[in-house]
């Protein structure tokens, strides 16, 4: 992180992370790592109404991780931050590791016990 301990700097970095707390905006970026989509592909492809995916592509967009470009009548987004992707991957892994530890800790559960 900053050396310098700069409030304003933390203030940024966790605007972007407040971003981050949703699965949908973590599900369309994790999509956009594969290239450029149009706004109907991304809804499709994670499972929401068009509407819903513009709003979330418009919280995205606003926090300057992705762009979108028209053609046409219709809108393609990409990632304009590709590095965020390696991010979401590191916190990927945390989650998958986690998992795993939690399923060997937890204790059997016997039925009627």
């Amino acid at each position: 992180m900053n050396s310098e301990r700069d409030p304003d700097h933390y203030r940024r970095h966790a605007a972007i992370c407040r971003v981050l707390t949703d699965p949908k905006r973590l599900m369309l970026l994790d999509v956009l790592r594969g290239g450029e989509r149009s706004v109907g592909e991304l809804a499709d492809l994670i499972g929401v109404t068009l509407p819903n995916a513009s709003q979330h592509l418009s919280v995205l967009r606003a926090a300057g991780l992705v762009d979108g470009r028209r053609t046409g009548t219709t809108v393609r987004y990409q990632l304009a931050e590709p590095a965020i992707v390696e991010a979401c991957d590191v916190i990927d892994r945390i989650v998958r590791r986690r998992t795993t530890e939690t399923a060997v800790d937890r204790p059997l559960v016997r039925a009627g016990a």
